[in-house]
């Protein structure tokens, strides 16, 4: 946390959608925001460029199995060879898993988000502390989120959560709405997702035990997209060499069987 905290009215001119009623502030410089669909966007148009083939809406449903190795994912527009596998699938993980003979205990913990147009809108992401909730420009609008919801591996909206996150926003962003009933005709996109967590709130990034292409990188929680491209360099390196980064051994797939 930095060490320059603006306070009293002044707190305001960091960014003009917060409200007279916030007293206190401080703006960490640097701070960016994802817009995740643009992300997987870019990042699915780079790979094309690259001369990578990506397999759109195909469903993977399995995987065919001999030697100790991965050779296809079954899928529902057929059977896709392999010479490596990596299973990073968030809260779709353990299913794949299972198919491979490994059990991995992942727990969503299920975030809700709306988007909806402010004026003024925020210029920054701004974090909420003590209401657990954030408000991120994202796409020409302002996208607000938050919540920790334990309540199973489902995608199941509970409108409930939506009204608690819009309700922790008002101290900080204004009476932007007067009544929770106004919510249904104000905001957009309704959004819940499960974010994958283990027991250890560590993910998972290694060598499944009995084959010898197949890799797992889940459980990053709220931190996946934030922690994806550290992932994906250091198990590309294991891959590529065969010899286990130092930096990978806190996320060992045995540690859960401790």
């Amino acid at each position: 946390m930095p060490e320059d905290v603006t306070t009293g009215a002044e707190a305001r001119l960091l960014d003009g959608a917060l409200s007279p009623r916030v007293r206190a502030a401080y703006l960490v410089e640097g701070e960016g925001v994802v817009d995740p669909e643009a992300f997987a966007r870019g990042l699915g148009e780079a790979l094309a460029a690259a001369g990578v083939k990506v397999h759109e809406n195909a469903e993977v449903t399995g995987f065919r199995t001999g030697g100790g190795q991965v050779t296809a994912l079954t899928t529902d527009q057929g059977d896709i060879p392999c010479s490596t596998v990596v299973v990073a699938a968030g809260m779709r993980s353990p299913d794949l898993l299972r198919t491979l003979g490994h059990r991995l205990p992942l727990q969503a913990g299920k975030g809700y988000s709306f988007s909806v147009d402010l004026d003024p809108a925020p210029r920054h992401t701004l974090y909420f502390g003590e209401r657990r909730a954030v408000a991120s420009p994202i796409g020409g609008t302002t996208r607000i989120g938050g919540t920790m919801e334990l309540s199973g591996n489902n995608n199941r909206l509970d409108w409930r959560r939506i009204v608690a996150v819009a309700l922790a926003s008002r101290h900080y962003l204004g009476p932007w709405f007067d009544d929770p009933d106004d919510l249904v005709s104000l905001i957009r996109d309704p959004w819940v997702g499960g974010r994958p967590f283990l027991p250890d709130g560590l993910p998972v990034i290694d060598r499944l035990p009995g084959y010898d292409n197949a890799d797992a990188a889940t459980g990053h929680g709220m931190l996946g997209v934030t922690l994806g491209p550290a992932t994906g360099h250091r198990l590309a390196e294991y891959i590529r060499t065969g010899n286990r980064p130092e930096a990978l051994a806190p996320f060992r797939f045995d540690r859960l069987r401790h």
